[in-house]
């Protein structure tokens, strides 16, 4: 067995569950009216398959945030481990700091490559749609539900008629009968896109929501460094895959950019610009709501003390009989 057969009979499992998902929002497609062969019919099913790969990942998302904010209050300790090292190369120093970085990381319970594992998990799912557009290309059928009929419909299937979902940039420029422009406009457009989001995801954590404390460490320099340096590879990477596997590519990191945005804006990191802004937000909605008559403010009973603010009771008060009176008697 080479190792092309072992990477498909591992990906197996996960290209019949990808073939379900995909396969099931088809069905509901075309059965409210869409063309089952058109381009777009199956461009809907693969963001039908993001929304729910991405949906069953939101647990892990929320892990991933936990992590991270703990891997941030631990931060200093992590620091002095380095530091006790610093300088010393020999194997022994270096086993040691190993032991005590592992040993720390048991001990608060935290994991530095946790914030890898949404990324980690949809791989075998990239890699899948992959194998199944590739054998869909070829004229194979799928290992479950991808039938003949619809894996002849799904490989011949082209987005505004002339962008077949199988094709690449690569594929379009090497055509037989020469380069193949639109394929290729339609292909590079959807690469800088893929690339944008991917950038854009990277740079409103790394602007906003970030520690003023976190920027100043070199760990923060290499991950600006890497942020920087990823989406090249991304960007020649892209031009090999084909268009359903970058609409694929592309919809999650739409979905990752914008469900992003509303964690750093509702949990922004303490001491990052994104906390202070969202400080900021709500003072201005408190200030309103006291203008409002909503919020009152109430003064300390003791000199030097802290005002609180307390909501007023706006709800109206219904009427009691004497009859019911009575009775609370």
């Amino acid at each position: 067995m080479n190792l092309e057969n072992l990477y498909l009979t591992i990906l197996w499992p996960i290209r019949w569950l990808v073939e379900v998902v995909l396969v099931s929002w088809h069905w509901i497609f075309s059965h409210i009216g869409m063309d089952p062969n058109g381009g777009l019919t199956w461009v809907l099913s693969i963001v039908g398959l993001v929304v729910v790969v991405r949906a069953a990942l939101i647990p892990v998302f929320v892990r991933q945030i936990k992590n991270q904010r703990k891997m941030l209050e631990v931060a200093p300790q992590i620091k002095k481990i380095q530091d006790k090292y610093k300088g010393k190369r020999d194997q022994l120093s270096r086993e040691a700091m190993s032991r005590e970085m592992m040993e720390f990381y048991r001990e608060t319970g935290t994991n530095p490559l946790s914030s890898c594992l949404p990324l980690i998990i949809q791989l075998p799912i990239f890699g899948a749609l992959f194998a199944v557009l590739n054998n869909a290309q070829q004229g194979h059928d799928g290992v479950g539900l991808l039938n003949h009929q619809l894996s002849q419909s799904f490989g011949h299937a082209s987005l505004f008629g002339f962008a077949p979902l199988h094709d690449s940039f690569q594929s379009a420029m090497n055509h037989a009968g020469g380069p193949v422009v639109p394929v290729m406009i339609v292909a590079a457009v959807m690469v800088a896109l893929m690339v944008a989001s991917q950038f854009y995801t990277q740079l409103q954590i790394m602007s906003k929501n970030i520690s003023d404390e976190t920027k100043n460490s070199p760990q923060f320099r290499q991950q600006r460094t890497l942020m920087y340096f990823l989406p090249f590879i991304f960007l020649f990477s892209g031009f090999a895959f084909p268009l359903g596997v970058m609409f694929y590519w592309l919809t999650t990191n739409i979905w990752t950019m914008v469900q992003q945005f509303l964690v750093i804006r509702a949990m922004p990191t303490p001491g990052s610009e994104a906390a202070r802004l969202r400080e900021e937000r709500l003072a201005k909605k408190r200030e309103a709501l006291i203008a409002q008559g909503k919020l009152q403010v109430v003064e300390p009973a003791v000199e030097g003390g802290e005002a609180i603010v307390t909501r007023v009771n706006t709800q109206r008060q219904q009427p009691v009989s004497n009859k019911r009176k009575k009775k609370r008697r």
